[in-house]
């Protein structure tokens, strides 16, 4: 078990990657702990969870919503969950994201954990403190950014996920590796058979060398003012295709990530080599699904991107493995190579 420290203002946080979920009952209060899960979860493990009152959601973004939020407080406020309350996450990154805002805001505030049940929260969701639920047709546009006091992230737990699931998670391990780590790129490029069987020692190292590298950005930038935009790669395109495909997050991340991977060589950025060797990642593990969207509808989602500000976008460019930089780029200049990339 790696034991990895986030520090913030006024925060500490412990990742602990390749512990056993089950000893998550040595962490929690001796009373006024609430659970939040969701069906599947609670199918497959419930009858394993610490003595708790549990509140189940049904699977999937559709739970990402301030009416979920709503009724989970009057939950929380009906059984007597008061502020020495806390609220434990068992669950993938739309349980963390809703319990983790749910927590943040209830009663101004009430302390929470995280059991993260799939490789998505484990090297992303769960990790940095962002919490949040959609707004219609906008990703994650009501949030809050409030750090966990621990997050277990136990490789055994990844056993039970479906595939889609799984990969989606890769998605993301690839997405750290081409920003910030050169050698967890080449682990992945060269793990396809253990990577696929799901090899516990390896996903605990993969696992661990992602939650390290942003856990450096965001104790350095906690609440996204500059260095922690570039976690942000493959999530301009990404975003839009996931909320108007309705496709899993690591999929629309990994269909951004060629984008982006295209647009940074046709500035000059990294080599055919270089691109060629990203994509290909992508396409062996069976991410890079080509979207596309009108220019209408991509048009309506950037404009209403986070990461715009007036007629600007923050957009991630890498410029080579393991190194990537933000740039504060006319929306027209994306929407327009966009374009150009979808007619090819």
């Amino acid at each position: 078990m790696e034991k990895i420290t986030i520090n913030t203002p006024g925060y500490t946080s412990d990742i602990l990657v390749g512990e056993k979920w089950e000893t998550v009952s040595e962490l929690l209060p001796q009373e006024d702990t609430i659970i939040i899960t969701d069906h599947n979860v609670k199918k497959i493990y419930g009858g394993l969870f610490p003595e708790a009152p549990v509140l189940s959601l049904a699977p999937g973004e559709g739970s990402k919503k301030i009416e979920i939020v709503e009724d989970l407080a009057r939950q929380l406020l009906d059984a007597g969950i008061d502020r020495a309350g806390f609220v434990l996450a068992i669950g993938g990154g739309v349980v963390c994201d809703v319990a983790g805002f749910l927590a943040s805001i209830y009663m101004r505030g009430i302390r929470c954990g995280y059991v993260a049940s799939t490789l998505l929260a484990q090297v992303d969701a769960s990790t940095g403190g962002k919490n949040g639920v959609n707004l219609r047709d906008t990703k994650n546009m009501l949030g809050t950014i409030r750090q966990p006091e621990f997050v277990i992230c136990d490789p055994a737990i990844l056993l039970t996920l479906p595939e889609q699931e799984y990969l989606s998670g890769l998605a993301e391990l690839i997405k750290t590796a081409i920003i910030g780590d050169k050698e967890l790129f080449e682990i992945i490029e060269s793990s396809f058979d253990k990577i696929e069987a799901r090899d516990s020692d390896l996903l605990t190292t993969l696992v661990a060398k992602s939650v390290k590298f942003k856990g450096m950005v965001v104790s350095r930038d906690e609440k996204e003012i500059g260095l922690r935009r570039i976690l942000n790669f493959g999530h301009t395109f990404g975003h839009a295709v996931e909320l108007q495909k309705g496709i899993k997050h690591g999929f629309a991340v990994a269909s951004g990530m060629v984008l982006a991977a295209e647009f940074s060589f046709e500035k000059g950025y990294i080599s055919i080599e270089e691109k060629t060797r990203m994509i290909d990642l992508l396409k062996r593990f069976k991410l890079a699904t080509r979207f596309d969207l009108t220019d209408e509808q991509m048009k309506d989602l950037v404009f209403h991107d986070k990461k715009k500000t007036g007629t600007d976008i923050h957009f991630v460019f890498t410029h080579g493995i393991g190194k990537a930089t933000v740039e504060k780029i006319p929306v027209d200049e994306a929407l327009f190579f966009y374009n150009k990339f979808r007619d090819k």
